[in-house]
């Protein structure tokens, strides 16, 4: 793991590099401010002060230079600066005006790398931002390190990933905090969690399903519930899916891989909360035993579930999962889930559906994702399409033919297992990032855990 408390520091006057971000608006005013050395040297490289030209500027003393960047990020975006920390030489640098803010998460990230299959060739070294903000690098450091979390757990494969090493995950984290974990596992689903069994049951012994759970905080403060899917690798089942479609199923577990990150920014801050942590961990397999389209499925709320396709698989686990939530009676419930894949062709793979049908904790849930820079949309769950779940021999199904509202079909499923009155929220995330940006490399992403901490964090601070 990155050490990335190394990566910010306090500025205390060393000595460091400065880096110059200019928006494309001021260029011009930045400009005419400079020696004519610099004007030259702008000129010479054919900078006209558009987004993402950059260069090095030479400066009166010695050998010593700066950096120049122009950047039309907002001043408030955390990737404003990352481009510069993936390719700095290694060394010590400040921004030459303004404050650092969330920038410094950018920096470090841009730093981090998934190396657990191909060693880093040429390492460069750590590139040290400065701030004035010296209160702020905790917090920073422990954003950066959930989300590389995230990242390393999507970008594993399959194979170095079952249930059982998601649970020795939840084991580091609740030796790390000091919480406690109960873990569910293989034929003892069956009678209190019989839908994870179902989907889980066709994998082989080893990687047997299982319900993870993790408990911590004071049980007298407000109880939270984060629930995250945890299909390790699907197969869509007997409804199997084509090559293309299987291809990036590793990253099936990353609404698990939210969760748990979430849950370590949590007891991190020490968030006056009872966290309730549930992990239903399967992998999709295709055997003799696995589930079929037709089958009626049991489940842990008493309702029964004719299965239209062993494809939607998702919804069904953390159907128990969310039972289990809701037994304890807390003030809230957040999921994550890589879900559907209508949620992608609605929004694309940036933007993850929000899902919520408390006004409160939408308008809330939204504000904390515009104030740090992690968007999220809200989709409406809406009850017209509730009949489309209606069943002839059940009491619901699973997935509705047709396809039409995927995503909202989906989230209702989900919601008929969360009890009336109870705030819950359910982000349908993609976890991965198809084309690299600055900061953000190709493979496994955090969508929507820093604005979930953020909501966290503003509803249960400690006061």
């Amino acid at each position: 793991m990155t050490d990335f408390s190394a990566l910010l520091q306090p500025d205390r006057g060393q000595l460091a590099r400065s880096i110059h971000v200019v928006h494309p608006d001021q260029w011009q005013d930045w400009l005419g401010g400079q020696s004519a050395r610099v004007r030259t040297l702008v000129a010479a490289h054919r900078l006209t002060g558009k987004p993402g030209d950059r260069a090095i500027l030479p400066t009166d003393a010695g050998d010593d230079w700066s950096m120049l960047l122009v950047c039309n990020e907002a001043v408030a975006s955390p990737w404003r600066i990352a481009s510069l920390g993936a390719q700095l030489p290694a060394g010590t640098y400040r921004l030459a005006s303004g404050e650092v803010g969330r920038a410094g998460f950018g920096w470090m990230l841009a730093q981090h790398r998934f190396d657990r299959y191909a060693a880093v060739t040429d390492p460069i070294g750590a590139r040290v931002l400065l701030t004035d903000d010296a209160a702020r690098i905790d917090e920073t450091v422990r954003l950066a390190e959930a989300t590389a979390l995230v990242r390393d757990l999507v970008n594993t494969g399959a194979s170095d990933l079952g249930p059982a090493e998601l649970e020795a995950q939840a084991e580091t984290l609740a030796t790390r905090h000091g919480a406690t974990t109960i873990v569910t596992r293989g034929d003892a689903l069956e009678t209190g969690y019989p839908m994870i069994h179902t989907v889980g049951q066709a994998a082989t012994r080893d990687r047997a399903p299982r319900l993870i759970e993790l408990e911590w905080g004071d049980p007298a403060h407000p109880r939270v519930a984060i629930v995250g899917k945890g299909v390790v690798f699907d197969t869509g089942g007997l409804d199997i899916k084509p090559s293309a479609g299987m291809r990036l199923m590793k990253k099936d577990m990353g609404g698990a891989a939210h969760a748990l990150a979430l849950a370590h920014l949590v007891m991190a801050a020490r968030l006056p909360v009872r966290l309730h942590l549930l992990i239903p961990a399967v992998e999709n397999a295709i055997a003799g035993n696995a589930f079929r389209p037709g089958d009626v499925l049991k489940t842990r709320l008493g309702v029964t579930v004719e299965n239209t396709n062993t494809d939607a698989e998702g919804r069904l686990i953390l159907g128990d999962a969310l039972t289990k939530a809701g037994e304890a009676d807390p003030a809230l419930i957040i999921d994550f889930a890589t879900l559907t894949g209508a949620a992608r062709v609605a929004l694309g793979p940036d933007l993850p559906p929000l899902f919520t049908d408390d006004e409160a904790l939408a308008t809330d849930f939204l504000a904390a994702a515009q104030a740090v820079n992690d968007p999220l949309w809200r989709l409406p769950l809406w009850d017209g399409y509730d009949e489309m779940l209606t069943s002839d021999i059940a009491d619901m199904v699973n997935a509705p033919d047709g396809g039409f509202a995927g995503a909202v079909t989906a989230a209702l499923f989900l919601r008929r297992f969360v009890p009336k009155g109870t705030p819950w929220a359910h982000i349908d995330t993609f976890a991965w990032r198809p084309t690299a940006k600055p900061g953000r490399p190709k493979g496994g992403e955090a969508l929507g855990l820093r604005a979930a901490y953020a909501l966290l964090q503003e509803r249960y601070r400690r006061r």
